[in-house]
């Protein structure tokens, strides 16, 4: 036997021998530093160590750990504000996925909470206004039958919509009484979705009770095309590329909209002219290059007016560098920031709703789209809840020159 098996040997016989002897033997736990009370028959958990919160990566998986109720069953459930999830994608023309959406965003919000919403952008914390924040949970859509999910998605949104707000004290931010046709305050809904086929739905139930709305449109593509090569049937027209012509057709929206961030490769001029047709004024990714972002916020501002407006935003008008996770990337985008500032640009309209969509977290890596949506949502949240823009914060005062 080798020298090295020998000596292996009997070091291996000691450490054994003081197990023999000393198998309790352990690391002191009293002294300086280490004095922990019994814990068994002492205090409870809330005596010692206060509430049971949820860490950013523990708990349930609500928007920024807001109290979850499944408000579609639960008809006392009363909010100025919902979070709606809607996982449809079943009207993609590429890559499907964004039924996982509304997971993502939720997923990719859970470092944001009610205690830590304060924002240097925003001067604010939406979460301390006073307003009734609460998710809703998920539509349980079917992803068997397209008309069938489209009217599970218009029923859901209309049943949130004509619930009674929490805030009895006074009008939101943003939006008075007057723009409803009954002359009642309603509240308002984020929406998670799900391919962009969800506005559709959500126009028509939006148009109950508002009448035609604007919209604002953050995407790369028009969606505006009257239907696809190859329709075979009436709901075959109804995809995440149509929608807004269907709701054209069916009067939903003013003549007063806008798309911002288009970049789409089309068919040619007919495309652009059908898009003016269908009521919307193009801003495209260029545009902030050429004028800049305050350039781009008066434009929108401008289209606006005091009309009630929807914002819907496309994740995929953001770079797919920065936002990978998405079923039609296109190259060139604008970026999260860019993004972020045009949205802070347009507080005080007369918003009704919002919604982010096409997050398909199959596509993403290190949860780059999902936690880029969540803060998008909390953007949101803040946008509805502010009368005016927010000035710009001054966190650097440059010293006096004295020569």
């Amino acid at each position: 036997m080798s020298l090295y098996w020998i000596l292996t040997a009997l070091a291996l016989a000691k450490v054994s021998a003081g197990h023999a002897t000393h198998e309790h033997d352990q690391l002191p736990l009293t002294g300086s530093g280490f004095d922990f009370p019994p814990a068994v028959g002492s205090q409870t958990w809330l005596e010692k160590y206060g509430p049971q919160i949820d860490q950013p990566f523990s708990g349930p998986l609500s928007f920024s750990h807001v109290p979850y109720t499944r408000c579609l069953e639960d008809d006392s459930a009363k909010f100025d504000i919902a979070l709606l999830g809607m996982p449809f994608d079943t009207a993609v023309t590429y890559r499907p996925g964004a039924r996982f959406g509304p997971y993502a965003i939720r997923s990719g919000s859970r470092r944001q909470r009610e205690a830590r919403g304060y924002t240097l952008a925003w001067g604010l914390n939406p979460y301390t206004l006073g307003q009734k924040i609460m998710d809703c949970g998920d539509v349980p859509v079917t992803p068997f039958d397209n008309a069938l999910a489209v009217d599970q998605m218009e029923v859901a949104y209309s049943t949130l919509l004509a619930r009674p707000v929490a805030n009895t004290e006074g009008p939101s931010p943003g939006v008075t009484s007057m723009l409803a046709k009954d002359g009642k305050e309603h509240p308002r809904i984020v929406t998670m979705g799900g391919d962009h086929t969800i506005v559709l739905p959500i126009l028509r139930a939006l148009n109950k009770v508002y009448g035609p709305v604007s919209v604002i449109h953050f995407d790369a593509h028009l969606d505006t095309w009257p239907a696809y090569p190859g329709q075979a049937s009436e709901q075959s027209r109804v995809t995440h590329g149509t929608f807004f012509y269907l709701a054209h057709e069916e009067k939903l929206m003013t003549n007063t909209s806008v798309h911002a961030g288009i970049r789409c490769k089309l068919a040619g001029i007919a495309d652009l002219e059908n898009d003016d047709a269908v009521g919307f004024k193009l801003i495209s990714t260029d545009d902030i290059d050429d004028y800049g972002v305050n350039e781009v916020i008066k434009r929108i501002r401008e289209r606006i007016g005091d009309s009630p407006v929807y914002l819907s935003l496309d994740i995929d008008v953001i770079d797919p560098g920065l936002a990978p996770a998405t079923g039609t990337p296109e190259a060139g985008g604008w970026t999260t920031r860019e993004v972020k500032r045009i949205i802070r640009g347009l507080a005080g309209l007369n918003f009704v709703g919002a919604d982010i969509v096409e997050v398909a977290p199959a596509y993403d890596h290190a949860e780059i789209t999902g936690i880029a949506a969540a803060d998008i949502v909390h953007d949101f949240l803040s946008m509805l809840l502010s009368p005016v823009p927010p000035k710009v914060q001054r966190t650097w005062v440059p010293a006096k020159d004295e020569l």
